[in-house]
């Protein structure tokens, strides 16, 4: 069974939507915290949460999309925290895991959508989670990105080679329908969607059951990275075809040096 992170991103009211959240089959409470800087909002409900910790027991999924993220890693390592994301597109990605390991909270990385997913390959020793973006962060409600599905494949053949138990999250974008394409993900982000149903279990249930009843996606997805694959080599075949034929066109027209023999004076 996939588990349910829901954001509280795009929410209007914080205090009435972290109690319902936290009354409901939700796994975790999603926390963004942005910088205004790494993107372009401002948010970090920080002061709330502290001030009535004692008010929920789920625990939580904090993403933090700055660029300097040390001051929060030490504040929300004093709440109820299991996971603390940083991106791998900042710097000083490796002294901000060993902040978060001192803590014995787990460690996550978020790429985003243009980020290549090679960059995550330094830090699979170190790290419990990744979290593909499926959208731009920053802003809640946006659509999901087609290219997300072929990203969180790639990723999750880097952890298979890897041999570790890092999970996959996917955040931006999850609802009814796209859930049934991400049977391969271990956590599902949702906020607007969740948020605005009346009853948040029965659109929590509903993402559940569509990313585990699906198991079709694997196999379209793996078919058009292959046939992605081979029109690559095909291109780069040609390429190397073009290269040999031109350099055999170069010789042929050089012109050839006679030898010279020495005459005897």
């Amino acid at each position: 069974m996939k588990k349910v992170s829901v954001s509280i991103l795009a929410s209007k009211n914080l205090t009435r939507d972290i109690k319902r959240i936290n009354a409901s089959k939700a796994d975790y409470i999603h926390i963004d915290v942005a910088d205004g800087k790494f993107v372009r909002n401002k948010f970090n409900p920080f002061k709330l949460l502290y001030k009535n910790a004692s008010e929920y027991n789920k625990r939580l999924d904090v993403h933090l999309m700055e660029k300097k993220p040390k001051k929060n890693i030490n504040r929300y390592a004093l709440l109820n925290t299991e996971y603390i994301t940083i991106h791998v597109e900042i710097e000083k990605v490796e002294k901000y895991i060993s902040m978060i390991k001192q803590y014995g909270i787990k460690v996550g990385l978020a790429i985003n959508p243009d980020t290549d997913e090679e960059m995550l390959t330094p830090y699979l020793n170190d790290i419990d989670l990744v979290i593909v973006m499926g959208v731009y962060p920053g802003l809640g409600g946006q659509s999901y990105l087609e290219d997300t599905d072929k990203k969180v494949l790639k990723i999750k053949n880097m952890i298979v080679k890897s041999k570790r138990d890092i999970k996959i999250t996917v955040d931006g974008g999850v609802n009814e329908e796209t859930s049934k394409r991400l049977d391969f993900a271990d956590i599902l982000v949702s906020g607007s969607y969740v948020l605005n149903g009346e009853i948040v279990d029965e659109r929590i249930d509903i993402l559940k059951n569509n990313a585990d009843k699906l198991k079709t996606t694997k196999r379209t997805v793996r078919r058009e990275m292959k046939e992605e694959n081979e029109e690559k080599k095909r291109k780069i075949k040609e390429k190397k075809v073009e290269e040999v034929k031109e350099e055999e066109e170069e010789e042929e027209v050089k012109p050839k040096r006679t030898r010279r023999t020495k005459v005897d004076k």
